[in-house]
């Protein structure tokens, strides 16, 4: 089982930024996959970004593409998300999660461990 805690969330203007932090501990050699989704009040959850603990391909989902960025430090066990020119949109709590798939996968059910997630709130 992977631990994961999630900080750095918080309160921005739009048009700011924060950067997330998602510290892994436990079993992290089970993790292939280590990915950000969010979930805004009254939707679902959804699909944010994603890397390989060992690679440097990154994913994003549309909307976040060219603002946000998804890095990692294997010394630390941690993953970080970059998160600039803020919109209110993105207003949610987000998630890391981990996934044992040697293969890329945006689908929720893939991910098998779950941080507690940390709340982001963009301001107009």
């Amino acid at each position: 089982q992977v631990q994961l805690v999630e900080s750095g969330g918080g309160l921005v203007q739009a048009g700011g930024s924060l950067r997330l932090s998602c510290a892994a501990s436990g079993r992290t050699v089970s993790s292939n996959y280590m990915a950000w989704f969010r979930q805004a009040p009254g939707k679902e959850r959804e699909f944010v970004a994603s890397m390989r603990w060992n690679g440097r391909t990154t994913y994003y989902a549309d909307s976040v593409k060219g603002r946000f960025a998804i890095s990692r430090d294997n010394a630390k066990n941690t993953v970080y998300l970059q998160m600039n020119s803020l919109k209110p949109e993105d207003t949610a709590v987000y998630y890391c999660a981990t996934s044992p798939l040697i293969y890329y996968s945006n689908r929720e059910g893939d991910f098998g461990s779950w941080g507690q997630g940390t709340q982001v709130t963009v301001s107009s």
